[in-house]
């Protein structure tokens, strides 16, 4: 059975998608870059909305670049290796590879889906994210907080919904990046 995994970029006040500008720096490091590769290889199935979707798309080219560094490189080899689901009831076709589209979130689809597959899945987006917590499926979080106080946006977490977490790990980066690892319990 695979376990849902959300990840993402946030604030230091907790938002995955900024009103205006971005969450802030850190992640670009290539020591932080590295770290997220090494630790999502095992994730085999993305769950994109669309709008997700289309920015992690360049990652299906990106280790064509000669200019690549090698992380860059592992890490668009192993996105190209998985597979990827888009919800999206305006996208039209999929322009990567592994790619299907579904029109609608089916909580039950991916219930089945985490059941039957052998490895780790990961829902990418706060929107669709938010969707997948509220149904109960999400297994462990992973957030990547950035040393900015951005003042609004989409939050990582969705309001009305109570979470107990177990933190499971966590790292500090130079750059002041901080990776927190948070169970289900």
């Amino acid at each position: 059975m695979g376990r849902l995994i959300y990840s993402m970029i946030t604030s230091l006040d907790g938002y995955a998608k900024a009103a205006e500008g971005d969450l802030g720096t850190g992640a670009e490091d290539p020591e932080v870059h590295t770290f997220i590769g090494d630790r999502f290889r095992s994730v085999g199935t993305f769950l994109y909305g669309r709008r997700m979707y289309e920015t992690m798309v360049f990652w299906e080219t990106a280790d064509q670049d000669p200019d690549a560094p090698p992380h860059i490189a592992q890490y668009a080899r192993d996105w190209q290796a998985a597979e990827k689901v888009v919800y999206s009831t305006t996208l039209g076709s999929a322009s990567s590879a592994r790619t299907r589209i579904e029109r609608t979130f089916d909580p039950e689809a991916v219930r089945r889906l985490k059941a039957e597959s052998d490895h780790d899945l990961s829902v990418d987006g706060p929107n669709l994210a938010a969707q997948a917590i509220a149904a109960g499926l999400v297994d462990d979080y992973h957030l990547f907080v950035t040393t900015s106080v951005i003042g609004g946006g989409t939050r990582f977490f969705p309001d009305g919904v109570r979470l107990d977490l177990e933190l499971v790990e966590e790292r500090a980066f130079p750059t002041g990046l901080i990776y927190a690892h948070y169970r289900t319990r």
